[in-house]
């Protein structure tokens, strides 16, 4: 087979069922190419063969590419944002009803769960976590994180909810963990869980092509209750909102119509 970049696309296709080709293609390759540089490879057919056969460097380059950095509370002033404007608006009797999408290792979902606790019982918070990489969602449903992870939460949260373990090692209370499933989705997937009052996919769209992202917007929609809210990335935005069913209601934040 031809060594190129478009075939090695196209066998990592077979292999993975995740599409490349709706990734931005001069990131992903750069990032490709400087891992395979790194380790000496000398093709893409070499790559893909090596990760056939490999396991444990499929996982690691499954976690590579899909970029995994979080850590709790992660740019705090979008949360005060959530806490103080938004959260109001979604506040009902029946709970609450969350899909953290693309949640990596789970700081994210879990801190929704303690900011939520202020608002709700924890019996009536379901946070719904996905994410590509099978091996973060292990790590975010162990709870376990290091000193790093935990360094932005809220105090009131941390003394209530992270009980230290000893060597650096902080674990989130099971009372917390019982709210949030953790499931394995790619959002290039036609099939989304439905029925939410708030989606939070924060700071992966800005690796797609603009028209991945459009089909993901629309399929978010489709997600959302009437007047569920859309939680983006700072450095995310939807350029015309109501082509999708969705109104701004503050920066980063679109209420579905």
């Amino acid at each position: 087979m031809i060594d190129t970049y478009e075939s090695f696309k196209k066998q990592f296709y077979q292999l993975t069922g995740i599409d490349l080709n709706a990734y931005k293609e001069a990131q992903m390759k750069r990032r490709i190419d400087s891992l395979m540089a790194r380790h000496r490879i000398p093709g893409y057919t070499s790559f893909i063969n090596i990760l056939k056969a490999d396991k444990e460097k499929y996982d690691e380059f499954l976690g590579y590419i899909t970029i995994n950095v979080s850590e709790f509370w992660r740019n705090p002033d979008q949360w005060e944002i959530l806490e103080n404007q938004i959260l109001p608006q979604l506040k009902g009797d029946d709970g609450i009803k969350v899909w953290s999408a693309a949640c990596s290792t789970g700081d994210e979902p879990y801190s929704l769960v303690m900011l939520l606790s202020d608002h709700y019982p924890l019996e009536k918070i379901k946070v719904h976590a996905t994410d590509i990489d099978k091996a973060v969602l292990s790590k975010a449903r162990s709870g376990i994180y290091t000193e790093k992870s935990i360094k932005g939460l809220p105090a009131r949260f941390r003394n209530r909810y992270v009980n230290h373990l000893g060597d650096g090692a902080y674990e989130i209370s099971e009372n917390i963990r019982k709210c949030v499933t953790f499931r394995d989705h790619d959002l290039l997937n036609p099939r989304y869980p439905l029925d939410f009052d708030m989606i939070v996919c924060r700071n992966v769209l800005i690796y797609f092509t603009d028209e991945a992202k459009s089909a993901v917007f629309k399929k978010f929609a489709g997600s959302l209750k009437t007047g569920g809210v859309l939680f983006l990335g700072s450095t995310e935005q939807i350029l015309y909102p109501k082509d999708y069913g969705f109104t701004p209601i503050s920066s980063f934040f679109y209420k579905k119509l």
